[in-house]
């Protein structure tokens, strides 16, 4: 959270430090949460919350006023469900869908890695048939992790990888199946379908299958990333999302806009580019990590 706390909410920090608080404060910290990527109207919402608290004296000093701050920006993070990941079944399956280039590949590696240090037996499906290149990718990335990759040759159905994606997790007795989508831009209806189609055959080859179905945003993409968020979770029911590249943006404030405008938890956030940089998120340690 480096960048991030070195410039928008650094600078909210020493705003709401200052000797007095004034109309223009009020103005300045809502330009710096609209410019951190929180969104027009949660952060109209929540400026306006603040605001009314010290009118009413609720709070009395900058530093309660920071403390407030933090509190709710905690609660527009909630406070979701745990994961179906780790519930005990004989086969997990896990949908993982997000445009081109949002890091969703090397997420799935990490997401492989992450797993399989846990004791998990893996395999990786690469149904994004569309791209020659992301075939290759994901073998590429899934030898690094060290977990086998079910592939067809490009331009392949895609329902057919996921099919012998499952026969293969049933047959090696894997118990955790990652499937790789198509990331085609998300305003392309045939990718949608594309999608519902290999949520079907999933739901027909494991019971309550897909049990996660993980969006990859990347994070620098900022107000971007809302609108692909909303065309997926409209498609494929989404069940969380997975934050890229967080490490590498000033505006962490998506996190939040995601949460609130969209209902979906962030499960994991990338933190770097090693195989080892993905961490379950935190909602506390965030909140903190952007004040401290």
């Amino acid at each position: 959270m480096t960048k991030t706390r070195r410039s928008f909410f650094g600078q909210i920090t020493d705003l709401l430090s200052g000797d007095q608080i004034t109309e223009e404060t009020w103005d300045d910290l809502e330009a710096l949460l609209v410019q951190a990527d929180l969104g027009v109207s949660t952060t109209m919402t929540l400026v306006d919350h603040l605001r009314d608290q010290w009118n009413r004296g609720r709070v009395r000093s900058d530093r309660d006023l920071q403390d407030l701050l933090k509190e709710e920006l905690l609660a527009l993070l909630g406070d979701p469900p745990p994961m179906t990941i780790d519930q005990p079944r004989l086969l997990t399956l896990v949908l993982v869908v997000g445009v081109n280039g949002s890091g969703k590949t090397t997420t799935i590696a990490k997401l492989a890695k992450y797993y399989k240090d846990r004791g998990r037996k893996i395999l990786l499906a690469a149904a994004d048939t569309f791209r020659a290149a992301a075939i290759d990718q994901l073998k590429i990335w899934g030898d690094r992790a060290g977990v086998p990759v079910i592939a067809h040759q490009p331009g392949a159905d895609p329902g057919a990888v996921v099919y012998d994606a499952i026969r293969a997790s049933q047959s090696r007795k894997a118990d955790l199946l990652i499937v790789d989508t198509a990331g085609r831009l998300h305003t392309k209806y045939n990718l949608m379908e594309e999608l519902r189609k290999v949520r079907g055959v999933a739901a027909k080859r494991v019971h309550q299958a897909p049990h996660e179905t993980l969006l990859v945003l990347d994070a620098t993409t900022g107000q971007n990333a809302l609108s692909q968020a909303r065309h997926f979770k409209d498609a494929v029911d989404v069940t969380g999302v997975v934050v890229a590249k967080l490490d590498g943006t000033a505006k962490g404030g998506i996190v939040f806009a995601i949460a609130e405008e969209l209902g979906l938890p962030v499960r994991f956030i990338g933190t770097g580019e090693t195989m080892d940089d993905l961490a379950e998120f935190d909602a506390q340690a965030f909140v903190d990590g952007l004040f401290e």
